[in-house]
């Protein structure tokens, strides 16, 4: 049996989506793709720390994320549907009790020497111990149905970069008068013991 004039959907001068109601198909797949988007096994981008893993109080720490823009194909009631994801936004939880975002900022590394400087997305901790930094990138998406015209999905698509850990330790600086040659016994010389903070 030969589909007829009415059994197609033009979609693009030389594309056309078939169905029994094709005029159904793509609204179907315009009412699921928010849910699709979100399901798909978009990677949420590489948390990074500086320094890592451990950072000092009362010190900045930077954080940035290395996050990219991903294709996926997925099939949809039939139809041949192209996804692409574009990370736009970042939330970042940093594990003391604030958070940042979302905010279109991905932050950036800094050269060793430039470690402590406050950026856009370092954080300061108050207290000593170990936190649990988590990073959620918002992924914005764009979606097509048999090579027709890129459509926007509605809303965002949220994901969460795997759990960090970074140690909060704290910094103590003494002053000595003198060096270890003038007094081998002196605070801070080989096989003297320091004392308690």
């Amino acid at each position: 049996m030969v589909a007829g004039p009415n059994d197609w959907s033009r979609i693009a001068p030389d594309r056309c989506v078939y169905s029994e109601k094709p005029d159904d198909v793509l609204g179907k797949i315009a009412a699921q793709i928010q849910t699709k988007f979100q399901q798909l096994p978009v990677s949420p981008g590489n948390l990074v720390m500086q320094p890592s893993p451990h950072t000092l109080r009362g010190a900045e720490t930077n954080f940035y994320v290395e996050a990219t823009e991903q294709a996926f194909t997925v099939d949809m009631l039939g139809q041949s549907v192209s996804i692409v994801a574009r990370p736009v936004q970042y939330t970042w939880n940093y594990g003391d009790g604030t958070s940042l975002g979302p905010q279109t900022a991905a932050g950036a590394p800094l050269p060793q020497e430039r470690w402590g400087e406050k950026t856009a997305t370092s954080h300061v901790y108050t207290e000593t111990g170990d936190f649990s930094v988590v990073l959620t990138t918002h992924f914005q998406g764009t979606y097509s149905v048999n090579g027709g015209p890129p459509l926007p999905i509605p809303g965002q698509g949220q994901f969460g970069s795997p759990p960090q850990t970074v140690s909060v330790w704290r910094s103590i600086t003494r002053n000595y008068a003198d060096d270890c040659l003038r007094n081998p016994q002196g605070q801070g010389c080989p096989g003297v013991v320091a004392p308690a903070p």
